[in-house]
């Protein structure tokens, strides 16, 4: 072989491995440029977050998470976060947990996060082996259904504080409540915020929560709901002889509040000032608006102070001294700011005339209706009135004895149109209108009446018009103050079936006729108890297989709810159970204790209640349709379902 040959015969492998060195050389510096760039990615996404005890490290794909975390909490939010940046496939979790100091028990307490994306659980609890944590994940699944729990419970083994167990009941029970929420518990403190859909499901959530206190544990109530859009973006302060007042209030955020109750108490007003916060305020500086308002009519004496959005009506009380008067309205003119219109009224004492002054008087009984008296201008104006008042007090209720005066004082029949609708408003009262001022006295069911009555005349009547409003909540009628409360509901129904109880055919499931008549009159009560969440509980005596008992009381207590179905009463507060002969009232030797044992039950929902004899037998926590069987969570808010009818039964009972 020549040389040459003999030369290209070596350079050929020399090529090949110098060529696998160079791809080698190439996979070593990109794996190392992935690692630089996974480690910096990382550390610089932790330290975003104030992460800093988590050392980064690489090899390869994989990337090494260690250090020392003070909870766990801690640990896992820093996994998320590296897990966000790359995949998670690649994140090695090697963090410690920093060990918790057993000289002396920890702060126990438990975070529950409720959205749209699930539960999250994060806390330390006391506990011995870790059976408390999945006790407690247990019933916040029991809690949501199809939601997704994420369980980051840790225990500690310490003695549990003596309120901690009423203070995670009753978080539970504000997880149960409230569908979006954030709810800390602590051994003896509950903090609880949460977001309601309405000012009335926010009012419901209060006052549930507030009911269910359990004793020793603070409870903090932190529940908002979307504000209203109020409009006009009314105000209205009168200050006379008994004193100042708001007759309504309203601001634009927590801070315009303060600042006008107080400026509202400066100025005599007494007691808590309610003032409602809503949207659509005519200008940033209605609340320095309202300050300088109120200190001019403090200034002046007595009057009224009317905002309606930007215009200002200051009206002083008759026999005002002229240079007070002028006083106060020229400081209230410099000071206003510029959106703010401002109209000043001085009444003259000439105004009141001695001897027979134009007015219309209005009455409205809930008994007799509505009796109109008084002065109207003739021809088609003054028929336009009573044509009006007919269609707001009905024809057949509104006994019309007015006068047709000419030269009656201008805007007239609007003054009394708008009179009449407010009156309407009221459960009974009196308009008068008289030259320069309307009064409305009268009874209302409804807290917010006085405000809505005061943007409706300040509306209506137009700046500058002088208005007075006596109107006086009364709780007998408010529809919701008196609504029967849950004991009284089921105290009702309990005394109707105590002098019959509800009885069915032997072998039967269907309503004879005799319950059907008790069912008519229980369907007279459970219109004013929709509010209640009730149970409809099926029982029989012990004769027969339990199987077939337990089948047959549901079926039983389905036919009673389909009953009252059928007799158009709304039933979504009402649930169907049976529970056959497992909860006898009397003993099932006798004949007597046995017809006693046969019996439909209504009670209040109360999860504490529910099957504990059958929970104690097989020592496991029971559920029936979401409640659960050993927390003490009451009013549970389901949908009845009534069970498919069994087949009918071999035995009596």
């Amino acid at each position: 072989m020549s040389d040459t040959n003999r030369i290209s015969a070596l350079l050929g492998p020399a090529c090949f491995v110098l060529a696998a060195c160079l791809s080698v050389g190439t996979a070593i510096v990109s794996a190392k440029l992935v690692e630089r760039r996974s480690i910096e990615d990382v550390t610089a996404a932790l330290q975003a977050d104030a992460i800093r005890w988590v050392e980064v490290s690489a090899n390869g794909l994989q990337v090494f998470l260690q250090g020392e975390a003070p909870d766990e909490a801690a640990r896992f939010r820093a996994e998320t976060r590296a897990s966000a940046i790359i995949d998670g496939d690649r994140v090695v979790n090697q963090l410690d947990v920093a060990a918790i100091d057993t000289t002396e028990p920890p702060r126990f307490s438990l975070d529950i996060l409720r959205n749209g994306d699930g539960i999250q659980l994060i806390g330390l609890i006391p506990g011995t082996n870790g059976d408390e944590a999945f006790a407690v994940a247990e019933s916040v699944a029991d809690i949501a259904g199809s939601e997704d729990v994420v369980n980051m419970i840790e225990t500690a083994e310490f003695a549990a504080p003596s309120t901690w167990d009423a203070a995670l009941d009753y978080g539970l029970l504000a997880l149960a409540t409230l569908p979006r929420s954030k709810i800390t518990v602590l051994a003896d403190r509950v903090e609880v915020e949460a977001v309601g859909q309405t000012r009335e499901e926010r009012a419901e959530f209060i006052a549930q929560l507030q009911r269910d206190q359990p004793p020793g544990v603070e409870v903090v109530l932190d529940i908002s709901a979307p504000r209203p859009v109020i409009t006009p973006f009314a105000l209205r302060f009168v200050r006379d002889a008994e004193g100042g007042r708001f007759e309504t209030c309203t601001a634009d955020s927590a801070a315009s509040r303060d600042r006008i109750v107080a400026a509202g108490l400066a100025a005599g007003a007494t007691g808590v000032v309610p003032c409602t916060i809503g949207l659509g305020v005519p200008s940033a500086s209605w609340p320095i608006a309202v300050e300088t308002a109120l200190a001019a009519l403090t200034e002046m004496g007595e009057g009224s102070l009317t905002f309606s959005d930007a215009d200002v009506t200051l009206i002083a009380a008759v026999g005002t001294p002229q240079d007070r008067f002028d006083d106060a309205v020229g400081n209230l003119t410099a000071n206003l700011p510029d959106v703010f219109s401002l109209q000043a009224v001085l009444p003259e004492a000439s105004a009141e005339q001695a001897t027979g002054p134009a007015s219309f008087v209005a009455t409205l009984n809930p008994e007799t209706g509505a009796r109109l008296r008084g002065r109207l201008p003739p021809g088609t104006i003054g028929q336009s009135v009573h044509t009006y008042a007919t269609s707001l007090f009905g024809a057949d209720t509104t006994n019309i004895a007015t006068r047709e005066v000419a030269d009656l004082p201008q805007g007239w029949s609007v003054r009394v149109m708008a009179g009449l609708t407010a009156l309407a408003d009221l459960h009974e009262g009196e308009l008068t209108v008289e030259p320069g001022i309307l009064r409305l006295s009268g009874r209302t069911g409804d807290t917010e009446m006085v405000s809505q009555l005061t943007r409706l005349l300040s509306e209506e009547l137009g700046q500058g018009a002088d208005f007075q409003l006596d109107v006086t909540y009364d709780e007998a009628l408010d529809p919701v103050a008196s609504l029967p409360t849950p004991d009284q509901c089921v105290e009702r129904i309990r005394a109707i079936q105590e002098e019959t109880k509800i009885a069915f055919d032997p072998g039967s499931t269907e309503i004879n006729d005799a319950a059907g008549e008790i069912l008519d009159q229980i369907a007279e009560v459970l219109p004013d108890c929709l509010h209640v969440r009730m149970e409809i509980g099926g029982h029989t005596d012990s004769q027969g297989r339990e199987s077939m008992n337990l089948n047959l009381s549901q079926a039983r207590a389905d036919a009673v709810l389909n009953g009252l179905l059928a007799r158009g009463i709304l039933v979504s507060n009402l649930t169907a159970q049976g529970y056959g002969e497992s909860q006898p009232i009397a003993s099932n030797e006798t004949e007597v204790g046995r017809e006693q044992n046969r019996r439909i039950a209504f009670r209040l929902l109360a999860a504490a209640e529910l099957d504990q004899a059958a929970a104690a037998e097989d020592d496991q926590p029971r559920t029936t349709d979401g409640i659960l069987a050993r927390g003490t969570i009451a009013d549970w808010p389901f949908e009845a379902s009534p069970l498919p009818r069994p087949e009918p039964p071999e035995d009596d009972n």
